[in-house]
């Protein structure tokens, strides 16, 4: 079986929906899957506006019909709402071709916190792109629900795993500080709503690993935080 991904990120350091998509290929392959991308690579892009670490592909939509043609998928997974999702989408839609969506992330509440434009529209919008998928992959059974509460249709759970072979018990103490240790991984921004965790009244000590646009800011007002960066691979471990 030959499965294409289309997909608008693509920056694994920073990225954790293409990390998700990644590994989910490595196993798929050991199962005798065939795995291609369809990515801003090999297209001019520019960088998503309040994100610019993501750049998005300025591609048109007859470009991407011709790459979906010649990779003679046997199924479509759609893994973002950008410019190449929208054109596989068109796509798809025209050629009447089964496809499938995925959520990984809390767009509505991103674009509320940056833009002030409310929530309804942005969960509108995003009804109206997955409507026609085969399944919806939401990647925990609370996002799930939320969605299927929102009016989303045939959501299903695309559950994380662990890489069992980095992530482990380790003994040596990768922090000398106070415990217990209260840990938050992830991109550092107002969308993420970390300035709950970090007002809270804890024993022992916060660590937010991760970088982002709110880091200075958020590191300067809270200084009992610990703020260590980005960290990835054995380092994160």
């Amino acid at each position: 079986m030959r499965i294409l991904i289309a997909t608008d990120a693509w920056r694994p350091q920073i990225n954790g929906v293409v990390h998700t998509l990644e590994r989910m290929s490595a196993a798929a392959r050991l199962q005798g899957a065939d795995i291609a991308f369809l990515t801003p690579e090999g297209f001019p892009s520019a960088p998503m506006p309040t994100y610019p670490e993501i750049r998005l592909a300025l591609a048109t939509w007859g470009a991407i019909a011709r790459r979906i043609e010649a990779a003679c998928a046997d199924h479509i997974h759609i893994a973002t709402e950008g410019p190449i999702g929208f054109a596989a989408r068109r796509h798809c839609l025209r050629k009447g071709l089964a496809f499938t969506t995925s959520y990984h992330t809390r767009f509505p509440e991103y674009i509320s916190a940056r833009a002030h434009i409310p929530e309804s529209w942005s969960y509108a919008a995003l009804r109206r792109f997955h409507a026609p998928a085969a399944a919806v992959m939401a990647p925990t059974p609370s996002m799930a629900g939320e969605l299927t509460r929102r009016g989303f249709a045939r959501v299903k759970v695309w559950s994380r795993g662990v890489d069992h072979a980095r992530f482990q018990p380790r003994l040596a103490n990768a922090f000398a500080l106070p415990r217990p240790i209260f840990l938050s991984v992830g991109r550092v921004a107002v969308e993420k709503n970390l300035e709950a965790f970090l007002r809270l009244d804890l024993p022992g000590s916060k660590v937010v690993v991760g970088d982002g646009p709110a880091r200075a800011t958020l590191a300067a007002r809270y200084p009992q935080v610990h703020f260590p960066g980005p960290r990835s691979g054995a380092a994160l471990a």
